[in-house]
């Protein structure tokens, strides 16, 4: 979904009464100034009812009832096949988690959970011993490094990572391309593997958590910087997730017999992640400024 230009007028026309008919008919919008002139941008889909809207009513004429039908109507939701088609990578992502379920039994398959984890380990009676990472690089086994976002401990765990993965994944996918989806997705699993053996040590972990948290703060900063329909999601959605973060910080959340939360992770991606959405949000609006 691609926002562009609709109106560019002189500062000195008023574009407050159009402004506030467009809110009253809940269509996203935008308006920046740029070189003496302020720019009105909207979602492609929208710029011709938008223009038509402008030539009738440029003042806005908010005290007016529009006729029955005549309200703008944002893009329709599309189907769950359609969402499928635009959003392939997202979905391979998940469909890779799915297999890594069946095979690990949910981290019960300890055999082949050991090939995906972190670091490699065995088991002797109840204790696991941890193969040192250096080791395991040594015989190229540099996977390692990536595959603890495809693990999940329980069915819970999975179906919530899932759900949120694909929320915040597709909307990505669409605004900035599979290729972009997927190269984020693993430098944030990357790092928030990293992230938590660095501060957490050797132990099992797993899960697209970390990712999710990158993804969080890549949106949300790059929305900052460059709005968009596509990246709007409603702010409760960003305080929940960080509160989220700071209750199992505190420990809360494991007291409540959550098991032990991969804290590091998380941190770990959501900084990685308003990194990125810095950096790709500014050159986002250095192109619509061009």
């Amino acid at each position: 979904m691609n926002v562009i230009e609709v109106l560019r007028l002189p500062l000195s026309v008023d574009l407050s009464g159009f402004v506030s008919l467009l809110r009253r008919l809940q269509v996203p919008h935008r308006v920046s100034e740029e070189s003496g002139n302020q720019v009105l941008w909207v979602s492609e889909g929208l710029a011709d009812d938008v223009r038509q809207l402008y030539q009738r009513y440029p003042e806005g004429n908010a005290d007016i009832e529009l006729p029955q039908g005549e309200a703008l109507a944002g893009p329709k939701r599309p189907g769950f096949t359609e969402q499928l088609r635009t959003s392939k990578a997202t979905a391979g992502i998940l469909l890779l988690c799915l297999i890594v379920a069946g095979l690990t039994g949910l981290g019960d398959n300890w055999q082949t959970l050991s090939w995906l984890t972190f670091l490699d380990f065995r088991v002797q009676g109840d204790y696991l011993y941890f193969t040192p990472l250096a080791d395991s690089l040594a015989q190229g086994q540099y996977w390692r490094l990536i595959t603890p976002m495809f693990v999940h401990f329980g069915i819970l765990h999975l179906a919530m990572n899932g759900l949120w993965y694909w929320e915040l994944g597709r909307r990505i996918e669409l605004r900035q391309g599979a290729w972009a989806m997927l190269g984020l997705s693993l430098v944030f699993g990357l790092v928030s593997n990293v992230a938590q053996y660095w501060f957490g040590g050797p132990s099992l972990f797993g899960g697209l958590s970390g990712v999710l948290y990158g993804l969080l703060g890549h949106i949300w900063l790059y929305q900052w910087l460059a709005p968009n329909p596509v990246y709007r999601m409603p702010r409760g959605v960003l305080v929940m997730m960080l509160v989220w973060l700071v209750l199992c910080l505190s420990g809360f959340v494991s007291l409540l017999g959550f098991g032990q939360i991969a804290n590091a992770a998380h941190v770990g991606g959501l900084l990685v992640g308003c990194l990125s959405g810095l950096l790709g949000g500014a050159l986002a609006r250095r192109k619509l400024s061009a």
